[in-house]
């Protein structure tokens, strides 16, 4: 099993969220106004002078689901290309 944490500008949430949905997923945990700096984005760090927002998505994958959605990340990725949708894999031992 795999646990996925995704981060991408508030902005493109819906669209997100339903990329998501269409590629299968049907389980996740979401954390709203998440702030950081990446490397592919400008900082978003909720203040006047580094406004907007992320959230972070927690999805759980089995091993077949790895590729379905690293593939709805990177259509993401395609069409909308201002998301800065970023997607990290983490082992995951087990669901209790």
């Amino acid at each position: 099993m795999k646990m996925f944490l995704i981060v991408y500008c508030d902005a493109a949430d819906e669209d997100v969220i339903e990329a998501f949905k269409k590629g299968g997923v049907r389980a996740y945990s979401k954390m709203r106004e998440v702030r950081g700096e990446g490397t592919d984005t400008v900082p978003k760090l909720g203040t006047q002078c580094w406004p907007g927002k992320n959230n972070a998505l927690f999805i759980a994958a089995s091993d077949d689901e790895v590729s379905c959605i690293k593939e709805a990340i990177l259509e993401i990725r395609k069409t909308h290309p201002r998301s800065g949708i970023k997607g990290f894999i983490l082992p995951m031992e087990e669901s209790v």
